[in-house]
């Protein structure tokens, strides 16, 4: 079954670019997956206003950021300060959350995930959830254009610098954060060596 789930991050895209962009893919729903649905260089990202603005051009807009938003409240779900993935995707709310991606994905309904960043390789759209969605047999496609889209495969190849996501024992690499990743970046890639 082709995968119909999709991730875009708006950056700084004018709306426009990002309406287009999302038409590009015939995208039906969009779930805003920001803990923190608001922008402080674009107001037209701000949760209500771009409610209004996705419902006025035709898309469906849905709030998921409280089940599978980045940097969620609850203070079990950090290790050393940083959100830790493996945490986060153990979590009920966060289950519940990407069991209605995936029933989206099995009903065919055409949806993309955002958040703010437009880099996929920099946000926990790619790192986080469209890993544990790969877990499940389900594809995230990543919109970074008109009519373009990485898979979630290819995303992954970018954030390990060609490594993959097993290291050389045969473990799943535990992902984390796009700050924690700065920090620790040189030492992930030299340690896999």
């Amino acid at each position: 079954m082709e995968s119909t789930l999709y991730s875009i991050g708006h950056g700084s895209k004018s709306i426009e670019e990002f309406k287009n962009e999302l038409k590009s893919f015939d995208i039906q729903y969009l779930a805003d997956i920001r803990t923190k649905p608001y922008s402080k260089w674009n107001p037209d990202f701000n949760r209500e206003r771009l409610q209004m603005l996705m419902r006025n051009a035709g898309f469906a807009y849905i709030y998921m950021g409280d089940a599978i938003g980045g940097l969620p409240s609850d203070p079990s779900c950090y290790t050393d300060g940083h959100i830790d993935y493996e945490k986060l995707g153990k979590k009920a709310f966060f289950i519940k959350g990407m069991e209605r991606l995936i029933v989206a994905n099995e009903k065919s309904i055409r949806l993309a995930i955002m958040c703010s960043e437009s880099n996929p390789s920099m946000c926990h759209r790619s790192k986080l959830v469209g890993q544990e969605l790969l877990k499940r047999g389900v594809v995230l496609n990543h919109i970074v254009g008109i009519g373009k889209a990485k898979t979630q495969s290819e995303v992954m190849l970018e954030v390990t610098k060609g490594l993959g996501t097993v290291d050389l024992f045969g473990e799943e690499t535990n992902f984390m954060s796009r700050k924690a990743y700065a920090e620790q970046n040189e030492d992930i890639y030299i340690g896999s060596l």
